[in-house]
């Protein structure tokens, strides 16, 4: 798998169902940098409402 080094990007979006901490329990520090959007709900739901809503433009 590659590696992305996502604290480089501009913008990153992150989609989360909720803001637990998940199954580790420890807290990821991309989820809080700067350049970083949270997007909460599901993943398939979002992404494909987002896409309609640019195919309607």
């Amino acid at each position: 798998m590659p590696i992305v080094n996502a604290h480089e990007a501009r913008t990153v979006f992150v989609l989360k169902r909720g803001k637990g901490t998940g199954f580790s329990g420890v807290e990821n520090p991309l989820l809080t940098n700067d350049n970083t959007v949270m997007i909460y709900g599901d993943a398939k739901a979002t992404v494909s409402a987002l896409v309609s809503e640019f195919n309607d433009q």
